[in-house]
């Protein structure tokens, strides 16, 4: 489904990605682990068309999306790829069930319908009663499963995490990869996700290992 073939990537004279091939198949949940300046997030980067390869290319669900640029890049990004970061990223203005809708409203689908989605993706990770809260009102378990929430709002092909538990403790850090295992299951969810927690990269299915801008196993 997601397929990354000879990723090279430089900043300057660092070059961060030396050739990198990657193969994804839907319903997978892939960590990638690696010390720090191993290429780990300059490639999840690169896949979630965050930023450009050098050299190489990137398909997603049979559309090369290296290619893509402007409103056509940020449609298809919008469409397809959900985001987990590690600080989760809520606007604090907006209550738990806006932050969700903000995908869906950006992708045009109509506000009630939007709302109605939201609501019960919300319900589906334990958080009914938290819909009218606002970020600061949330603890740190709770607004990570808004972005959650928020990732899936457009039923992306794949979603991509970036140290989506170095801002949780141990406890909540596993229930996280819980409940990824559980959209897995249920909705058949695709998960990229770069992790520098070894136990929980293997909760999922399958475990990379980057090594000097290298996948070495």
């Amino acid at each position: 489904m997601l397929e990354a073939r000879q990723i090279e990537k430089s900043y300057g004279a660092l070059q961060v990605l030396k050739g990198v091939d990657l193969t994804i198949n839907k319903g997978e949940i892939v960590s990638i682990v690696g010390s720090s300046g191993a290429g780990k997030s300059t490639l999840l980067h690169i896949l979630g068309t965050l930023d450009t390869p050098d050299k190489g290319e990137v398909w997603l669900h049979g559309n090369r999306i290296d290619k893509l640029a402007g409103n056509a890049l940020a449609r298809f990004r919008n469409k397809n790829i959900g985001f987990i970061f590690q600080f989760h990223h809520l606007l604090p203005e907006f209550t738990a069930l806006e932050n969700v809708c903000i995908p869906g409203w950006i992708a045009g689908t109509k506000k009630a319908e939007t709302e109605k989605k939201a609501a019960k993706l919300l319900k589906t990770l334990g958080l009914i009663d938290r819909l009218q809260n606002k970020p600061n009102q949330l603890s740190g378990g709770e607004q990570q499963r808004v972005a959650v929430a928020r990732a899936l709002i457009n039923e992306p092909q794949i979603i991509m995490a970036d140290e989506p538990t170095g801002n949780l403790d141990s406890a909540n850090g596993r229930d996280l990869y819980k409940l990824f295992i559980e959209l897995r299951d249920k909705f058949e969810q695709t998960f990229l996700i770069v992790t520098h927690n070894e136990e929980l990269a293997n909760m999922g299915d399958r475990v990379v290992v980057m090594k000097d801008g290298r996948i070495v196993q």
